[in-house]
């Protein structure tokens, strides 16, 4: 008995005299062979009087050995206040405390680690704590949203919550636990997805994140699977004479894969096809997208199907000319994007400029006033005023929601919709601001569980005044007068329950709401917010939120534009002298610009040097510069012949006339060109008289 007994104590820590192993708790127990000695990795780093003075390869991961042996003895003299014994080597970090335990019975005693900086511990009155925000719903959190066992949502040491979304709640060994197994590269909140800022704070907390990869990364052959190909013949009837898992390396009998799902397969001669053909769709495919999975096959004839048969139902339909000319030359070509695929391709396409419209008539822009990436933003930007009056969407001019149509359904116009949105914010980032707050959370959940109410119902429609009747209803009877009355709705939204007190009034309401704005809408809803795993999908959501939820002092500052340009500088000396000051005159006439002492306002600024009146929520790509317009030096002019230096000065003097020493703005190149000025009056002058002269020549809002 004594034998094992002391073979046990010899594999306890000799720091905290504890024999557990839970990597995730405790740390790694680490084994020092030459000196039969193990210790826990947290006990090291939360030790008081030890620190890691040797590189990683040496002793202990960088903890000497002999410093190990001093914190031994130096904690030997001290007891803990948990389980009274000697050994305590974690103190708290408030000077005026003198706290001891072992790091096991800190877990124990609520001691908050922290494993950042110089790794300080807490002490159950000074650990650091969280605090609930104003106006969090209490009755969302009721499980942990890891282990999803139940969960009382009051924020203790032992339940946390997620600083970002406020609505998920973990036990503080579940988010342990996870984190040592996501490792620092893969350990986020499991409900909002948040990294940086989750991270953070369990950190606070004392949450230890090892800085490695994920566990499942780790392990060997964990990928194994996905370099499986999937050989099998699922056609009706398999020809092949060496079974259906028979596949060849060319010719009849090689299992050609779905080109949709990948999860079926055919042999070419099972399903007819050419001894060459590699594309082929599934029936579940083909049956679950319409009949439209062909266009794997031959997507030039299913799009020309596709511009065909809507080209007469589409509301969006623009008229133009019957001939449109690209400036190189060449005919323009139309394309109708049918897929989040096809529209995605649309970003590389060079666009031509296109034509101005004023009511039903076509005009096209002077070449002389537009440049072509102004022309192409003011397309846009009638394009999205062309969504906004469109039959799918219902309500006040700013605040519209979403309308079903069974037309629109039919023609798949939602989808449509949702991809131009996402175009037009991804070319120019436009505000979508005829969106209501109420169809921004039907569709991206934000923010997240709150309940609809009828003021967000789309007013003056037959249901809406149905809703507010029921809502409005004062007494018993007359609510029960006016069920009666809109019992087919009722019926429809499932709602025919009897009422018998007016408190039950208030669920009814709310059930009611929900089946009009979100029960009923689900395929358009579901269509008009298209893949949410597309890049359009992000763009979309992102940038919505941006406008529809923006604050009213949300303005365009100095400090703003000055971010977005960066100087090119020259690298001869000379020329540098004279652009350092230019450069101080830009950033002083930006602040100049915004207080009002310019005549030119910084969006009139924005627009003449982006082409853009509004900054886009998805950024500028290329990024914005600013170079300098430097006048001819006398060198330059007394070069080569006679003859020549008389026609380089006429040209440079016509230069200098055409606007050489004012501004000049390359928004396709995102380039900005300031002049060199000796003096900021003339540097401020320069830039009103080109800025001004320039938006003058712009199309008018109107």
């Amino acid at each position: 008995m004594k034998k094992k007994k002391s073979m046990r104590e010899s594999k306890s820590c000799a720091l905290c005299s504890c024999s557990d192993d839970d990597p995730a708790l405790f740390g790694e127990k680490i084994r020092v062979e030459e000196h039969n000695l193990f210790v826990h990795y947290f006990c090291l780093l939360t030790s008081c009087g030890i620190y890691q003075r040797g590189e990683d390869d040496e002793g202990v991961f960088g903890f000497l050995v002999s410093d190990i042996k001093k914190e031994i003895r130096r904690s030997s003299r001290l007891k803990c206040i948990g389980c009274q014994k000697k050994g305590a080597c974690v103190g708290c970090n408030v000077s005026n405390c003198r706290r001891m335990v072992h790091f096991p019975c800190g877990r124990k005693l609520q001691f908050v680690s922290q494993f950042t900086g110089l790794f300080p511990s807490y002490c159950d009155r000074h650990s650091p704590s969280q605090s609930l925000t104003s106006g969090l719903d209490h009755s969302l959190p009721q499980s942990c949203s890891i282990c999803l066992d139940v969960l009382e949502p009051v924020l203790s040491y032992s339940v946390l919550k997620c600083p970002s979304c406020h609505n998920s709640w973990f036990h503080r060994d579940c988010v342990q636990r996870q984190a040592h197994s996501a490792g620092l590269f893969f350990f986020r909140c499991t409900l909002c997805n948040n990294k940086e800022n989750f991270q953070e704070e369990m950190i606070r907390l004392g949450i230890y994140i090892p800085e490695r990869d994920a566990s499942w990364e780790m392990e060997e052959n964990a990928y194994s699977d996905l370099l499986e190909v999937y050989t099998h013949c699922d056609a009706s009837i398999c020809v092949c004479d060496d079974g259906r898992s028979h596949s060849a390396v060319s010719g009849w009998f090689k299992v050609i894969r779905c080109q949709l799902c990948g999860s079926r397969g055919t042999h070419r001669k099972c399903s007819d096809l050419r001894l060459n053909s590699s594309d082929w769709a599934c029936s579940v495919c083909t049956h679950r997208s319409d009949g439209r999975a062909s266009l794997v096959s031959s997507p030039q004839v299913e799009q020309r199907k596709s511009l065909r048969c809507k080209r007469h139902l589409s509301p969006l339909r623009l008229t133009s000319t019957p001939r449109a000319i690209c400036p190189s030359g060449e005919r323009m070509k139309k394309r109708a994007p049918h897929s989040c695929q096809s529209s995605s391709r649309l970003l590389t396409c060079p666009v031509p400029p296109p034509p101005r419209f004023t009511g039903t008539k076509l005009t096209p822009v002077p070449r002389s006033l537009l440049d072509d990436d102004t022309a192409w933003r003011y397309f846009l930007k009638l394009l999205v005023q062309q969504i906004q009056d469109c039959e799918v969407f219902e309500g006040p001019e700013s605040h519209k929601n979403l309308r079903l149509d069974s037309q629109a359904v039919r023609d798949d116009l939602y989808f449509d919709i949702g991809v131009l949105l996402a175009l037009v914010l991804v070319h120019g980032g436009f505000p979508v601001s005829f969106f209501s707050r109420a169809l921004y959370q039907c569709l991206f959940n934000h923010p997240a569980n709150c309940p609809l109410t009828a003021a967000h119902m789309t007013p003056d429609t037959h249901i809406t005044r149905q809703v507010c009747r029921i809502a409005a209803a004062v007494t018993l009877d007359e609510l029960h007068h006016v069920m009666e009355e809109s019992r087919d709705l009722l019926e429809l939204a499932g709602c025919n329950q009897p009422i018998s007190s007016l408190e039950e009034r208030e669920a009814l309401v709310e059930d009611l709401v929900s089946f009009t704005m979100i029960t009923r809408m689900q395929l358009p809803l579901k269509r008009l917010d298209m893949n949410r795993r597309d890049p359009l999908y992000v763009c979309f959501e992102r940038v919505c939120r941006r406008w529809v939820f923006c604050q009213p002092d949300d303005q365009l500052t100095a400090q703003t534009v000055a971010q977005l340009f960066t100087f090119r500088f020259s690298e001869r000396k000379e020329k540098l002298n004279q652009e350092m000051p230019v450069a101080s005159f830009w950033r002083h006439f930006l602040m100049e610009c915004e207080v009002g002492r310019s005549s030119i306002p910084l969006q009139d600024l924005l627009r003449f040097s982006t082409g853009a009146q509004e900054l886009s929520a998805v950024g500028l790509f290329p990024p914005l510069s600013i170079s300098f317009l430097h006048p001819a030096s006398s060198e330059e002019q007394e070069q080569g012949a006679a003859g020549r230096r008389t026609q380089r000065r006429k040209a440079n003097d016509k230069k200098k006339s055409e606007g050489g020493l004012f501004p000049q703005s390359q928004p396709g190149s995102r380039l900005l060109l300031l002049p060199i000025a000796a003096s900021y009056a003339a540097f401020k002058s320069a830039m009103e008289q080109a800025i001004s002269h320039h938006v003058h020549l712009l199309p008018s809002e109107s």
